[in-house]
This record gives C-alpha cells, sequence and structure tokens, in this order.
C-alpha cells in the first residue's frame, strides 16, 4: 500500500541527476542531499518489508529524519512508476490532507525521486551491454569473485533502474546491498565477503567516483 497520495508538484520533475542553481541553493541550507538519499532508502525498505510492523518501522525513521528539517515525504502513484515526493510540511493542509500548491510561493522548495523505472526502457540494450563490459572489465583485473559480484550489480541497475552500474546512487547501492544482493544474487560465502571491495573495484575500474554509502 503506498503512502497517502499528494497533488503533484509542478516545477519539480523526478530527480534525474541534475541540479539547478536553485535546487542547489536548497540542498545546501534546507534539506541536505544526504538527508533525500536517506529519506529514498528507508522509502524502498518499507516497500521491501513483508511484515507490516517492519513497513511502519521504515516509514516513522523517515519521517523522524525529515522532521529535522521540518519536511515530510508522500509517495505519488504514476503510469510509469511510484514517485517519493520529499517537500516542507508546511505546504501539507492537515485538514483536506493534501497540498495546497496554490499557497506555495516557492515550489522548488520540494524534491522528488523516481522509485520504478528511473531510465529509459528504450536504452535498456545500451546500458546492458556497457554494464557487461565493465564486468569484463573487472574479471580480467580482479578476478572472477569480484566479477561475479559486478554481475550481479549490473543485473540490479539494469533490471530494476536501467542505468549504468557507475550512475547508481548511495541510496541505490545500499539497497543492492542490503536487500537484492542477499535475497536475489545467491552469492557464495567468497562473494559475500568481499561485497563492499567488489563494489568499489566497479567504479575504480570504470575510473568513476564511489557514491559515500
Amino acid at each position: 500500500m503506498s503512502d497517502p497520495e499528494p497533488e503533484p508538484v509542478p516545477g519539480s520533475g523526478p530527480d534525474d541527476g541534475s541540479e539547478g542553481s536553485d535546487g542547489d541553493s536548497h540542498d545546501g541550507e534546507e534539506l541536505p542531499e544526504s538527508a533525500v538519499e536517506e529519506a529514498e532508502r528507508l522509502t524502498r525498505l518499507a516497500r521491501a518489508a513483508t511484515d507490516d510492523d517492519e513497513r511502519a518501522a521504515y516509514r516513522g525513521h523517515r519521517e523522524e529524519l525529515l522532521e529535522d528539517h521540518e519536511f515530510t515525504a508522500r509517495v505519488r502513484e504514476e503510469d510509469t512508476g511510484d514517485v517519493l515526493v520529499v517537500h516542507p510540511a508546511e505546504w501539507h493542509d492537515e485538514a483536506e490532507g493534501v497540498i495546497r500548491t496554490d499557497r506555495i510561493e516557492d515550489l522548488s522548495r520540494a524534491r522528488e525521486v523516481r522509485l520504478e523505472g528511473a531510465g529509459s526502457p528504450d536504452d535498456w540494450e545500451d546500458v546492458e551491454s556497457e554494464n557487461r563490459a565493465l564486468v569484463a572489465d573487472v574479471r580480467e583485473i580482479h578476478g572472477d569473485v569480484h566479477a561475479d559480484n559486478a554481475a550481479a550489480l549490473a543485473d540490479f541497475m539494469g533490471n530494476h533502474y536501467a542505468r549504468p552500474m557507475t550512475e547508481a546512487t548511495a541510496a541505490e547501492l545500499s539497497e543492492f546491498r542490503s536487500e537484492y544482493f542477499v535475497r536475489n544474487a545467491w552469492p557464495t560465502d567468497d562473494q559475500r565477503a568481499v561485497l563492499a571491495e567488489s563494489i568499489r573495484l566497479v567504479f575504480e575500474t570504470a575510473d568513476e567516483p564511489l557514491p559515500d554509502y
């Protein structure tokens, strides 16, 4: 079940990794990027949880996190996939249970993060090719165990987000480690023991910075 659905907030499309000057200002002063990423991580954990109490606990942690910044969050359902909407708590009309956009002066204060289908399905073949080439590089340089972990990350990012491994956010890497890897990758003990190192080597091999997750 999704959270109560707010009205769409004009002018604050799903987070595609780009930042305008207005977004930079608010992220730094009002709501840190790390808080948005943690809210996304907790939302994903809540959605993946099978126990009602566990799901409520994750949502409660998210609420407490955002309350420190006087923000709140809801999940909005769309045909192309659900979107996490993080917005100032003052925007929420408690009596009507909706966001009253007509009373908001600065809509850019909201942040939206697409929870599903972040990449374009039309690009899947290109993404798959790029990810598998990187897996092959990891295998050649660092061996089979690290490459098998890289292949699991390629599956996760390609199938769930249609994006290259090296574009994974901190929240997505946390989701991969805590949820996907343990439930879907069927890893060996050797793979489990070096997972963090494998992820680091994926980014190092591609000469890309590793998010702090």
